[in-house]
């Protein structure tokens, strides 16, 4: 509520420039990065491979979509209220997945995020939004 005893409107995401979320667990890791291209948006899709001491990505997939449908998966996910979350690993919790997001949208606006096998609100709904993106287009 404001001052004025009226509901605040929630903060929304209007542009995005980049958004890369990196994934990892025992079984490897992976990152998604949506970038604007032009009036598209593009979904990219790289398994981290390993080269003796490097690390190269190596795309699986991409997709071109809509900038209007990243900007409702952002605002209905919630994505600025991730800024700043930590989510330590349980105890007790034996393995699980890790990740880290870091994004600028609304032109500077930068968002970071990370945990491990502890994640924001939405975290899975945003995940599934991503494939559904790849797997639209494919």
């Amino acid at each position: 509520m404001d001052l004025f005893g009226k509901p605040k409107q929630k903060k929304q995401i209007t542009s995005f420039q980049v958004v890369v979320l990196k994934t990892g667990g025992m079984r490897g890791m992976a990152e998604d990065e949506l970038r604007m291209n032009g009036k598209k948006a593009e979904l990219s899709h790289y398994r981290i491979g390993y080269a003796g001491e490097d690390t190269q990505r190596i795309l699986e997939k991409r997709a071109v979509c809509e900038e209007e449908t990243v900007l409702k998966l952002l605002n209905d996910c919630d994505l600025l209220s991730w800024d700043g979350f930590d989510g330590p690993h349980p105890k007790h919790v034996q393995d699980g997945i890790m990740f880290t997001l870091n994004a600028t949208v609304n032109e500077t606006q930068k968002i970071s995020a990370k945990g491990s096998a502890n994640f924001p609100k939405h975290y899975r709904e945003f995940t599934d939004g991503l494939h559904a993106i790849l797997n639209a287009n494919n």
